[in-house]
């Protein structure tokens, strides 16, 4: 059913909730996970995939350790990095490489945050016509 599974990262503590919830069903669904941040600092909007900076190293190896943790139980995962607007970024990785369900985590902000902050997610839900699951992290 979900061949190939998105899970995208925004290095947030909220990222633990769709991973836990990713690995059951990729093990239920034998699917393929591909993990996709979004480096979207100061470096990464101006010099893309040239960006060297601590961030890019860090969301680097946060990426390769989260692709490590879904091999180590037996799901095929791999990682990506992406530069700039998360929400453009996610769009057109999904346009050009597709997939069958992404899954993305929620801060759960409420109304006022939302008009203000908008949403990642909102904004993805909105631009594609793959099936979405939100997770609302606790």
């Amino acid at each position: 059913m979900y061949k190939t599974i998105l899970v995208t990262l925004d290095g947030t503590p909220t990222d633990r909730a769709i991973i836990e919830h990713i690995k059951q069903l990729a093990k239920l669904t034998q699917g393929r996970v591909v993990l996709l941040h979004v480096a979207d600092g100061w470096a990464a909007r101006t010099f893309g995939p040239d960006a060297i900076s601590p961030e890019i190293t860090e969301d680097t190896a946060s990426l390769e350790k989260v692709r490590a943790e879904f091999q180590s139980v037996g799901i095929s995962a791999e990682a990506e990095l992406a530069y700039g607007e998360p929400s453009d970024e996610i769009v057109k990785w999904i346009q050009q490489k597709g997939c069958s369900l992404v899954a993305m985590s929620t801060h759960g902000h409420r109304l006022i945050a939302d008009i203000f902050l908008g949403t990642t997610a909102s904004r993805v839900q909105h631009r594609i016509s793959v099936p979405v699951l939100l997770l609302r992290a606790k």
